[in-house]
């Protein structure tokens, strides 16, 4: 039989290109799927790369997977951003670390594509592949990449390169120190706003890496650069490397170097910059020190808590109470608290709101006297807002003032202002009031409440707007909620159940609301001994609202008598018979509301199909 006829043994040749057939088939259906036209299918491929790298092994990996990618930049977003975040894992498919250099090329390409995503995904992996270099590759392969990078024609690479050098100084010996230095000062003097920007940003982490020395002979300079840079964007970003600096230098060094710039900074033109010094000035206190906190920056303080822009003082309005605790009580008197004085008028609404919810904090920090003296005028002031966010604020902040100055203080100062908005003749305000009452209530406890305020939130049952009256059944349950059970037995219930037997329909409407809606936080027993009794009674009532509303009330109480063998039984011999007699009223609404619950509590059939 001849070689090549049919039946014939395979010769070595076929068997060879065969096995070489199937090697190749893996890089193949990669192929072409990266250039199939559906995205999707293109993404998958990319998330299979790895297991493509396995069955090629490490060198077909290095000498053919890696060349492919790299000559395959030219593609969606979303593909590119996948390919960056694959390569950060795979060094175990090169080869280890000692060929973990393979991957660079193509996150190099990555680094310089116009998408910011793509491009810090790109440097985030190149991060990574750094730390596993060894110091020949970071001399032979890193080093040229980001020499290549910093002096890219195109400004995206050189952006990527800022965030590359904090990653591979570490590694680096003193003669490559000194040249990443030279670069990265050269991309600080960059002419693109982008890149100084993204080189102000990437500062800080780089100064993590320095020494105290470097830092001053040769970071310092190129920092005042920056922070007086002709771009907003890049002077704010220049707040968190004098923070990352401080942290380094000793306060003396501090005072003498980053003093004088910071204060620049917090009287800048531009209000983001101020904002960002606001934003982290308790950090700042902190990594400067009491000292020069207490001698130095109070003043700059107090200029930013007064600045003209809203955004600037609500910032620096958070950062009062802690501020409040590293300076002196006198500090606090004489210079904060004007301040905060001069907001609790100010015409920004939402300054106002932010005052609210951080007045508070600065009571246990002046003490009671001080607290009584200054704090609490203006805590009046903030109840009486027009803003509800204000009323709000102030309100769900009042432990810190209580735990100072006792609940019986308070309620001497704060409480007729409480009770007087609750009065209001708007019924808005009123009603504002009723949403913060249950707030309170946990606050002050419920001893203060049953002698203050608990006559108010039944009053609010009886109030002439339905609104008012239909949030003052919504508070009697958060309230039951808050105090438990037994309170609401003692308390509200029988206050409750005599408004059923009132003359004013509208009273008895009201009970059935308040009952049904405080149900779902009552125990069954409770229920059975005190709810449905006075549910059953209005189902006679000669107002047809009053009755349909029973059959609702009813069909609330149900599935809460269910839940215990004890008051289970109660649903046939009790509802059940109830809603036959409701289900057939002479008015149609009644009737309909009986049917439905009647419907809604299926197993009441059993019931009515017996009594037929």
């Amino acid at each position: 039989m001849s070689p090549g006829t049919p039946g014939s043994l395979p010769s070595s040749e076929d068997t060879n290109r065969e096995n070489e057939e199937q090697e190749l088939y893996p890089i193949a259906v990669l192929v072409d799927e990266l250039k199939n036209e559906d995205v999707q299918l293109r993404l998958n491929a990319i998330r299979n790369l790895g297991t493509i790298a396995m069955a090629l092994g490490p060198q077909r990996t290095r000498d053919e997977l890696i060349p492919f990618l790299n000559d395959s930049i030219d593609d969606e977003d979303e593909v590119l951003l996948a390919v960056a975040d694959e390569l950060s894992k795979f060094s175990e498919y090169v080869g280890g670390p000692e060929y973990a250099h393979f991957m660079l090329g193509p996150l190099e390409n990555l680094s310089a594509v116009e998408e910011v995503l793509v491009r810090d995904k790109a440097v985030e992996s190149l991060c990574k592949i750094v730390a596993l270099l060894n110091s020949s590759q970071i001399e032979h392969y890193f080093m040229p990449l980001l020499k290549r990078l910093t002096s890219g024609e195109w400004f995206t690479s050189r952006i990527s390169a800022t965030g590359l050098y904090a990653a591979g100084y570490s590694k680096c010996t003193p003669e490559q120190r000194s040249e990443l230095k030279v670069l990265f000062a050269q991309l600080i003097q960059d002419d693109t706003p982008m890149v100084r920007r993204a080189a102000a940003k990437s500062l800080k982490d780089l100064i993590k890496e320095l020494s105290k020395d470097v830092i001053i002979s040769n970071i310092l300079p190129l920092f005042i650069k920056l922070s007086s840079d002709d771009q907003d964007t890049v002077r704010l970003l220049t707040v968190e490397d004098l923070v990352q600096m401080a942290r380094i230098l000793s306060p003396e060094e501090s005072k003498q170097h980053l003093l004088p710039i910071l204060k620049q900074l917090g009287q800048d033109k531009s209000w983001r910059v101020r904002y960002m010094v606001a934003t982290h000035f308790t950090e700042i206190c902190e990594v400067l020190g009491e000292t020069i906190t207490r001698e130095e920056l109070v003043t700059l303080f107090v200029s930013l808590i007064k600045d003209s822009e809203g955004e600037v003082k609500m910032t620096t309005i958070g950062q009062a109470p802690a501020f409040a605790k590293k300076v002196d009580e006198t500090t606090v008197v004489n210079k904060i608290l004007p301040c905060i004085k001069d907001l609790v008028i100010d015409t920004n609404q939402h300054v106002r709101a932010v005052v609210a919810i951080n007045i508070s904090g600065l009571a246990p920090i002046v003490g009671k006297d001080l607290t009584i003296e200054y704090l609490l005028p203006l805590f009046l002031q903030l109840l009486k807002d027009d803003f509800p966010e204000v009323r709000l604020n102030i309100i769900s902040k009042l432990e810190h003032v209580n735990q100072v100055i006792g609940v019986e203080r308070l309620s001497q100062s704060l409480l007729p202002a409480i009770v007087e908005l609750a009065e209001d003749k708007q019924w808005r305000v009123r009603l504002a009031i009723i949403e913060y009452i249950p707030l309170l209530a946990k606050q002050l406890g419920v001893g203060f409440f049953d002698e203050k305020l608990l006559s108010l939130c039944m009053s609010w049952l009886c109030d002439t707007v339905f609104s008012i009256r239909e949030a003052a059944t919504t508070n009697l349950k958060q309230l039951v909620d808050i105090f438990g059970c037994e309170w609401a037995t003692e308390t509200v219930l029988p206050q409750v159940m005599d408004m059923a037997t009132n003359t004013n329909f509208l009273f008895r409407m009201t009970s059935l609301f308040a009952l049904g809606t405080m149900a779902t936080s009552l125990s069954p027993e409770i229920i059975q001994d005190k709810v449905l009794p006075t549910v059953l009674e209005l189902k006679t009532d000669p107002i047809p609202n009053i009755r349909f509303n029973v059959a609702k009330s009813l069909e609330v109480l149900t599935p809460i008598l269910r839940q215990s063998p004890a008051t289970a039984d109660l649903v046939n011999t009790h509802v059940a018979p109830a809603l036959q007699d409701l289900s057939n009223d002479n008015d149609v609404d009644v009737r309909w509301f009986a049917e439905r619950a009647i419907l809604t509590g299926n197993y009441i059939y059993i019931y009515i199909l017996t009594s037929h």
